[in-house]
């Protein structure tokens, strides 16, 4: 791999921020390409209208049809955003006159979506309606077996369309061929939220709102977690949705099973943040769907208080036992990395690694593939077998590598190589038969290797730049979390600078803890969280390096100080 480099965004210099913005605020902003400061208004005004999204009224026509007689039976998706996409549509419709409730498949027994096979088991709780979320685009043969039974379907989700549109009564999604949307970035809740509220707001006109039932902006909590969870783009539109979640958890105007699972992590409400969300919350909820089943983290966010903490100290414990499994797995990887870049392949760097290992855990090897990513900055995608012989994949990208459609490429290319496929820019799942595993890794690595923008950005690293002395401050560490939320594509500001680093331990196994000294010889408390990756220990940093960092604040027995959150020790220019 090529050494790591820094990039320092550039944004215009024309603004037409106030003058009471933070200075290095401004600077952040401009980054990201923000130069009014109408683009920074979270509050609901600003969202984009719901009725602009097509199909949105047919939806709601179907959902109406079936409220006074019908049954409703949501089928979601095994992650995060499948959870709260399935618990927002079924506390919505409860509350508001429907009879619903929810299924989602086991990833072990059924595989991801709306398959022949849970259709089956859904047709046993006798719905006259099934309503998928966060899935169902790709399930052209499930569309069928529903239709079979006599089961009307009404498909809501996000992910990018094959070439056959499944033969479902209505179509809800941001990303079909021809959608003028205005957010297409919109994760699988988000489209479950505005298929809600565009049914909240003809129950209002027609006067069928049940006395004292929650209006459609009452389930934002949840859609600001799954928005989160999904590392969906945080276009302006997305950031609406999350500010507006954001603010309802730290009033506590939010589902029981968010406050538990908020307790669980050790993180306080009232300062919840959108890192909150995706790396405390988001991971106690996928290891239902990773280890066990989601009925788990679904009922966890459908309790009420009493209900509610049982159910998130079971996902605390289950997120304890993924992370175990985890970092074995991913020492198993790195290793195998390591060995790709030896003997006969050191002369050829791999622009995309395929990795494999017949006792990998199906529901982790997305996080596994995910770290070394993130290690060897190439798409990755790690296979684990499944139940009925074949490999299962996850697959995560690079900036300017767009993995679902390499897998379409490879798979117009090379007919039945692939057996599924599906996914979004930086995230992908497929079905491989075993014996062409070697075939598909030299194809894949083919594939990105010749994709225009694979080098553009894998070596860089992108920072808001040096900041002065006096900046380096608990007010910016303040005004920084203020002013989120900040997430995929709109990232946390970091930054970048020289520092010597005094000392430098190793705490909790993994992380490093450092205190560092910089200009004029002021002293900074400094962490490096899982510093200490999985295989040979990495020799601790000393003397002068250069250090990409966030500001954070540590907060311990009510005092507040800041802390540096470093991602990269680099050595110093010149060294």
């Amino acid at each position: 791999m090529s050494p790591l480099r820094v990039v320092r965004r550039a944004g215009r210099m024309s603004e037409t921020f106030g003058a009471d913005l933070h200075p290095v605020l401004r600077r952040v902003y401009r980054g990201r390409g923000i130069t009014r400061a109408a683009e920074l208004d979270t509050s609901l005004e600003r969202l984009t209208p719901v009725g602009t999204l097509e199909s949105i009224e047919a939806a709601v026509d179907l959902l109406l049809a079936q409220r006074a007689l019908g049954r409703i039976l949501v089928i979601g998706d095994f992650d995060a955003d499948g959870a709260t996409s399935s618990a927002l549509m079924v506390r919505a419709l409860r509350a508001w006159g429907f009879t619903a409730d929810f299924l989602v498949p086991n990833r072990f027994a059924f595989g991801y979506g709306l398959t022949p096979e849970i259709v089956r088991v859904a047709a046993e709780r006798t719905p006259s309606l099934i309503v998928t979320v966060d899935n169902g685009i790709a399930s052209v043969a499930g569309v069928a077996e529903a239709h079979r039974l006599g089961i009307e379907v009404l498909i809501t989700d996000h992910h990018l369309p094959g070439e056959q549109l499944p033969a479902a009564r209505v179509i809800v999604n941001p990303n079909l061929p021809g959608s003028r949307f205005a957010c297409r970035s919109l994760a699988g809740v988000g489209v479950a939220f505005y298929v809600m509220a565009a049914l909240k707001r003809r129950l209002d006109e027609a006067g069928l709102t049940p006395t004292g039932a929650p209006g459609a902006a009452e389930f934002l909590d949840l859609v600001a977690l799954g928005t989160v969870a999904d590392l969906v783009p945080l276009d302006h539109n997305n950031r609406v949705l999350v500010a507006q979640g954001l603010r309802r958890i730290r009033a506590g105007r939010c589902v029981p099973g968010i406050l538990a699972l908020m307790a669980a992590a050790g993180r306080a409400p009232e300062r919840a943040t959108s890192a909150d969300l995706g790396f405390a919350l988001a991971p106690r909820l996928n290891a239902a769907g990773r280890l066990d089943d989601m009925t788990i983290g679904i009922q966890c966010l459908l309790a009420e208080a009493d209900a509610a903490e049982p159910l998130a100290a079971q996902l605390d414990a289950l997120n304890r036992e993924r992370r175990e499994i985890e970092a074995r797995m991913q020492a198993e990887a790195l290793a195998a990395v390591r060995g790709l870049n030896s003997g006969e392949d050191r002369a050829r760097e791999r622009s995309g690694v395929c990795l494999f290992d017949a006792g990998w855990h199906q529901g982790v090897v997305g996080l596994v593939a995910s770290r070394v990513k993130d290690r060897v900055r190439r798409p990755v995608i790690a296979f684990a077998l499944g139940a009925d012989g074949t490999l299962r994949g996850s697959a995560r990208s690079v900036p300017g590598v767009h993995i679902r459609d390499v897998l379409a490429h490879l798979d117009a290319r090379h007919p039945q190589l692939i057996g599924r496929f599906g996914g979004h820019a930086m995230a992908a799942g497929l079905t491989l038969a075993r014996e062409r595993l070697d075939e598909f890794a030299q194809l894949f690595d083919a594939e990105v290797a010749a994709w225009p923008d694979q080098g553009a950005l894998r070596d860089s690293i992108e920072t808001d730049g040096e900041l002065a002395l006096e900046e380096i401050a608990l007010e910016t560490a303040e005004a920084l979390r203020a002013a989120g939320p900040w997430g995929q594509s709109f990232p946390e500001p970091c930054f970048d600078g020289v520092f010597t680093v005094r000392t430098a331990r190793v705490v909790g196994e993994r992380h490093l803890k450092m205190w560092v000294q910089g200009p004029r010889n002021r002293a900074f408390d400094a962490i490096a969280f899982n510093f200490i990756a999985a295989g040979p220990a990495a020799a601790l940093p000393s003397g002068a390096c250069r250090l990409v960092y966030r500001l954070d604040i540590n907060e311990y027995q009510g005092e507040r100080r800041l802390q540096l959150l470093v991602d990269h020790v680099l050595p110093a220019p010149g060294a």
